[in-house]
């Protein structure tokens, strides 16, 4: 995978974040971001991002595509997977 979605939210679950990285910018966004819970649809590269991640203080949990896309609101393309990996996250029953 060559570029990410990104969507973060507040704590009462308000969009702040809404943004494309290509891979060569995960690392230093991430690195200068404060701690936080990231959510990540299970893939190939998905283990080495969350080891990675964790390295910065980040909490990661991985989720399985099948258990993220009941929160899909609309077609699905990369955004909208991301707002659906955003609400599943905090969601007390999901799988991880």
């Amino acid at each position: 995978k060559e570029v990410f979605q990104i969507h973060g939210v507040d704590m009462y679950g308000k969009a702040l974040l809404r943004k494309q990285l290509r891979r060569s910018e995960m690392s230093k966004f991430f690195a200068n971001l404060e701690p936080c819970l990231i959510g990540m649809e299970a893939c190939g590269s998905s283990h080495h991002w969350a080891r990675k991640l964790c390295e910065f203080g980040h909490t990661v949990k991985l989720m399985s595509p099948q258990f993220v896309k009941p929160y899909v609101k609309t077609n699905k393309h990369d955004m909208a997977d991301a707002e659906a990996i955003c609400e599943a996250v905090i969601r007390p029953n999901m799988r991880f």
